[in-house]
């Protein structure tokens, strides 16, 4: 039963990585895209343009989103500490 409830954890854990990271890579994806477009079409052949637009929509997302996604993560937490004793008992 033991191991069962890690492997469930476990699994509940790298999905809400998965859930947490993916507002970030499609921000990121997106503008990246746009940028390289953007870049293409005016023949700009700085390196750093798409670095700095992307750092800045990523720090945005996270400022935007992150008290949403620190709430799941906080009761994931919550919940697997909360079944732990049961556990290991």
């Amino acid at each position: 039963m033991a191991s069962d409830f890690v492997l469930a954890k476990v699994q509940g854990a790298l999905m809400m990585v998965l859930i947490a990271s993916s507002p970030a890579i499609i921000a990121t994806l997106a503008i990246g895209l746009i940028v390289g477009l953007a870049q293409a079409l005016t023949q700009i052949q700085d390196q750093s343009l798409p670095q700095t637009v992307k750092l800045i929509v990523v720090l945005l997302v996270v400022m935007l989103l992150g008290p949403l996604l620190a709430a799941q993560i906080a009761e994931q937490a919550s919940q697997a500490l909360d079944e732990f004793p049961s556990v290991t008992r």
